[in-house]
């Protein structure tokens, strides 16, 4: 164990597995009236918006569901774009609401030729937006778009920053202007949740693109990002596959655990992320009626690829792979059988079979073209079934 210094105080973290205290998960499919879920229906109807609650009230807020206006216009396209392997739109979508607008500036590339609507990839690009450059200045395996396009998908990207600038004091300076009184509010969107919705409404915007099939969008994210997919999936079943990269603490991770980040370190340092309800369980993970297996969960019937990296202990990849173990039970109740292993697989050994698919990645807390081969193998698999 060693200890890092996060704003005044000092917060010691674990990075040893035999000092994870012990610990006990809420139960997936145990409903708050203590009936035990076993079957699709009682999923629906019952725990699944039991679950959902208890994360908009304790984690990443309310996400507002209505608005006053909505536009998207083509600023610019390039139907030859990658020496002509793709058509380039570069998107911009416009929301109202109290007199209020938001710009979300959305990077799509589409393949060439295609002879009818194509899936995509969509990332909530929380790196420089050089990686997702629409002129293909700088090539990143971040987002490598060309190595998307020649699998036949089409690729998307939007910044985080046009939802909610990634900074504790300006935040609010995005979708928030939209809500302003989701700041006052315990349970009120925050900044993981403002990119929530912003991927969202560009899934609007792809329900109405005739190259794009809506049906098949793979919402990924990394790091901070991947926190964002997942909740953005379990709020809106449109996405037809969920990838988190390396997602960690309140991503895919289990809190409970207390390995590597904890509740404390990630609200200490990024107090902007999530409601402000979630700091009543700083240091207080057994107070916590909720854990990220459940968010996977709340995923179902939908596929959910994870990853870790093994240079990035920060992010429990034990914990993360525990999670999406702990999901299989609800997974079950649609009679998916999950092909994970029991125990954590090899460094570089991809499963990549859906409706659960894991690895974990040789080096550090990235996102790379190896990741993206692997997600891609995943939704084939995926959609070609389909």
């Amino acid at each position: 164990m060693y200890s890092i210094l996060l704003s005044t105080e000092l917060i010691a973290q674990n990075y040893d597995e035999a000092k994870v205290p012990s610990y006990i998960l809420p139960d997936v499919l145990k409903a708050q009236s203590e009936k035990v879920v076993t079957n699709v229906k009682d999923w629906e109807n019952i725990r699944r918006p039991e679950i959902l609650t208890l994360f908009e009230e304790n984690v990443y807020g309310q996400m507002p569901k209505t608005f006053d206006k909505y536009e998207f216009k083509i600023k610019n396209e390039n139907k030859h774009s990658m020496n002509g392997k793709a058509h380039l739109k570069e998107v911009e979508i416009a929301v109202t609401n109290h007199n209020q607008t938001v710009m979300i500036h959305l990077v799509l590339f589409v393949p060439t030729g295609i002879k009818k609507p194509v899936p995509a990839f969509l990332l909530i690009n929380n790196r420089g937006k050089n990686n997702t450059s629409p002129t293909r200045d700088t090539l990143s395996g971040f987002w490598p778009a060309e190595q998307v396009i020649d699998a036949g998908y089409a690729v998307a990207a939007f910044h985080v920053n046009d939802a909610a600038p990634d900074h504790k004091d300006s935040y609010q300076n995005g979708v928030l202007r939209l809500y302003p009184e989701q700041l006052k509010a315990g349970n009120g969107m925050k900044a993981i949740g403002a990119w929530a919705w912003a991927a969202s409404r560009i899934m609007d915007y792809f329900e109405n693109d005739k190259d794009i099939d809506a049906s098949k969008i793979v919402l990924t994210g990394h790091s901070r990002g991947g926190k964002a997919s997942l909740w953005a999936a379990a709020q809106d079943s449109r996405f037809a596959m969920c990838v988190s990269n390396c997602s960690g603490n309140t991503g895919a991770a289990l809190s409970h655990r207390r390995f590597g980040e904890t509740i404390q370190a990630i609200n200490t340092t990024f107090p902007h992320w999530f409601a402000d309800n979630y700091k009543k369980f700083n240091d207080n993970e057994s107070a916590l009626p909720l854990d990220q297996h459940m968010l996977v969960s709340l995923i179902a019937p939908r596929p959910v690829y994870v990853t870790n990296a093994s240079e990035d202990l920060w992010a429990d990849p034990v914990g993360t792979f525990l999670s999406l173990k702990e999901a299989e039970r609800v997974y079950g109740l649609y009679k998916l059988k999950s092909a994970l292993p029991e125990s954590i697989p090899a460094i570089n050994m991809p499963f990549v079979k859906p409706p659960l698919a894991y690895h974990i990645r040789e080096g550090v807390h990235d996102m790379t073209s190896y990741d993206w081969a692997q997600f891609i193998k995943n939704a084939d698999l995926y959609f070609k079934s389909r």
